[in-house]
């Protein structure tokens, strides 16, 4: 149990002594770069399906006629 209390000792004074955290600016703008990246990922992925999704409509309604 000792083991553990020192882990979780060691572990909080790694996390607020000799981590380096980023500035709230950095972190702005970290963030709406992966905010951006993910709608422009989302819509390719939606047009992507869109795409398949009529080709394979066109594909299937051709073979039924």
């Amino acid at each position: 149990m000792n083991k553990l209390i020192q882990y979780v000792k060691d572990s909080w004074v790694e996390v607020t002594e000799n981590v380096t955290w980023p500035k709230m600016a950095e972190l702005q703008a970290s963030s709406s770069l992966v905010l951006v990246a993910s709608i422009i990922f989302a819509l390719l992925v939606g047009l992507i399906d869109t795409a398949f999704h009529s080709g394979l409509d066109f594909y299937y309604n051709s073979i039924a006629k």
